[in-house]
């Protein structure tokens, strides 16, 4: 399992840490994202919705947490 924290990270959006995890997994391979910014918390959620993966919600306090399998490649989206 691959886990990223991005707590408390302000000098850049959580978000690039995520996505640099989910780039870099095996297909199969399990990953766990903690984060405390509930923007960036709901705008994965959206992503990996649009991507197709299921993912498992935990909140424990200001602390929210995804976990997901990467099941193969991540949809590329046309540049507009």
């Amino acid at each position: 399992m691959i886990t990223v924290d991005t707590c408390g990270i302000t000098a850049y959006s959580p978000l690039i840490p995520a996505i640099k995890a989910m780039c870099t997994a095996s297909p199969g391979e399990t990953i766990e994202i903690i984060m405390n910014h509930a923007d960036a918390f709901q705008d994965l959620k959206e992503y990996l919705s649009e991507q197709g993966i299921g993912f498992r919600e935990i909140y424990d306090g200001e602390q929210m947490t995804l976990q997901f399998t990467i099941n193969g490649k991540l949809k590329k989206y046309p540049n507009n």
